[in-house]
Formats: C-alpha cells, structure tokens, sequence
C-alpha cells in the first residue's frame, strides 16, 4: 500500500460539476494506491500511519491537531514507468478489491476519531488542492 501524503492549506475533489469532498482548512490530502497483494491488515497499519505522521506545521499529526484528512484512490501510485514510455498497471490491485481496501483504510481512520472526506472511487476526479510548503511524503506499508 503506497500514499503520497500532501499538507495542505484546503483541498477538494469534484465530480462532474459536484465536489464530492472537501477539507477546508490545514490538513492532509492523501492520494491512496493499493497493490495487488496489499489486505486488511495493511489497511489499518496505513491509517494509524497516515493519522499520526507528523508533517504538518509545529511537527504535529492529523490526531494531535484534530486536522481533516482527503482520502482519494490512486491506482497510478503502481504504474510501472521502467520500460518503454507507456506505463504498466500490473502492479496496481483490481478495482474491485482495491475499492474495499480503500474504504478499509477511511473506515479504520474515522475509527480512530479522524475527520475524513473522500473521493469517489473510479471516477474522473478534478483534485484542486493548496500545498502548504509544500511539504509532501510518501508513506508506504
């Protein structure tokens, strides 16, 4: 399981003309990819990972400043680029589990008291986000 993690200063995601989710103040926006082998377990080793990092300002976390978090599925975060110029998906889970593991890992952060907007999983997504810093990480389990 693979997460680019993005301190921002607001982030949303639309959806034909409609945002489908939105965080209005600092936070992180998380752009969420699941590999083929990636479970259950993993899911929940992700949230705890994505709501304790310490990357926003004053070196605090999503838990210790109650900050929202924008969860958006990624399935490009496995797109293998090392041949040719096209990229290969191979890597990357089928949607079908890919969608449960993605809902595994909101559902294990808005267990541990996180406030979570999504996207909406397959879906052409317009993300607008406000990097703050920017300060980004890959967060990976």
């Amino acid at each position: 399981m693979r997460a680019v993690a993005a301190r921002v200063t607001e982030a949303s995601v639309t959806v034909q003309d409609e945002v489908v989710g939105a965080i209005n103040e600092p936070g992180l926006l998380v752009l969420l990819g699941i590999h083929i082998e990636d479970n259950e377990s993993q899911a929940a080793t992700m949230a705890r990972k994505l709501h304790e990092l310490r990357i926003l300002r004053d070196e605090e976390s999503c838990a210790s400043a109650d900050a929202p978090l924008l969860v958006v599925s990624q399935f490009t975060l496995y797109g293998d680029t090392r041949k040719g110029r096209r990229p290969s998906w191979t890597s990357a889970a089928r949607p079908e589990n890919a969608e449960q593991l993605v809902a595994a890992v909101v559902t294990e952060l808005r267990a541990r008291g996180a406030r979570v907007e999504t996207g909406r999983f397959g879906a052409m997504m317009a993300v607008h986000s406000v990097n703050d810093g920017p300060f980004t990480v890959l967060v990976e389990v």
